[in-house]
């Protein structure tokens, strides 16, 4: 995996072949990156991939669909089995309005999306013999359908995706008032925006980013204690972290340490 962001993957050592493709300058108000995972497994093999994925929308290609999957709640996993690909969006607040979709519709879901030329042009990437070559003319194809097809940001839309990026990069923010602060709003204003552009509250939004972190941290610094991990992170205490762990991830931060312990494997048998 590539170095533009590490948070999201909860156990990089199982991933298959990742690559992320930065989204063109022009579209940067309306995706994050492109993403681009490729897998060939033995039969009777799988690859069980486990994310707490950022709280975002995606559309993504895959042979013969496209699927738009929802902000989620929880941590998501998939199965992967024989020989596959996938070119996805990570999109921003502004991407999903200009999609015309409200995010909070399909919070926790993933729904099959109308998009044959960007199926026909994508798979037809995939073909190429070179790796690289591949994968850049996929993320090239992809850029130029949604240049085609989405509107730039509006005011609103910029508003939403800076308000994004002060919750994804700086750390000391912890509250809704932090943000509002920051975007010479109030809080109420940073609540709507978050709703009608991402589809969960500003609140979720924090937790989710430092969660993220949280996890990132503990996987790879073996001599950080979780006490640490929280007081970086600006959790109150220790139990909050764990708290947040158990609510969102289903176990403790010990046991996710260990689980995500370099050396893991990254197939299983399948059935």
């Amino acid at each position: 995996m590539d170095e533009i962001d590490g948070r999201g993957v909860l156990y990089p050592a199982r991933l298959p072949t990742f690559h992320r493709e930065p989204a063109p300058r022009a579209l940067a108000g309306l995706v994050r990156w492109f993403w681009i995972p490729e897998w060939h497994l033995a039969p009777g093999r799988s690859s069980r991939q486990e994310v707490l994925a950022f709280p975002a929308s995606n559309l993504t290609v895959e042979q013969a669909q496209v699927t738009l999957t929802g902000p989620t709640t929880r941590r998501s996993h998939r199965d992967l089995h024989g020989r596959g690909w996938a070119v996805g969006a990570l999109l921003r607040p502004a991407g999903i309005a200009s999609l015309g979709i409200d995010p909070r519709s399909i919070r926790d879901s993933e729904s099959a999306f109308d998009a044959p030329g960007l199926i026909h042009d994508v798979t037809a990437a995939m073909t190429i013999t070179d790796a690289a070559a591949r994968r850049t003319r996929a993320a090239e194809e992809y850029a130029a359908w949604i240049a085609d097809r989405l509107d730039p940001p509006d005011a609103d839309g910029d508003l939403a995706n800076a308000m994004e990026d002060v919750i994804a990069t700086d750390r000391s923010v912890i509250r809704v008032e932090d943000v509002a602060r920051r975007l010479g709003l109030s809080v109420r204003g940073v609540q709507r925006l978050a709703q009608r552009y991402v589809g969960v509250p500003p609140l979720a939004m924090i937790r989710r980013y430092r969660l993220q972190e949280a996890a990132q941290a503990l996987r790879e610094d073996p001599g950080i204690t979780v006490g640490q991990v929280a007081a970086e992170l600006g959790y109150a205490d220790q139990a909050h972290l764990c708290a947040d762990f158990r609510a969102v991830l289903g176990f403790t931060p010990s046991a996710y340490r260990r689980g995500a312990a370099p050396g893991e494997g990254s197939e299983t048998p399948s059935g």
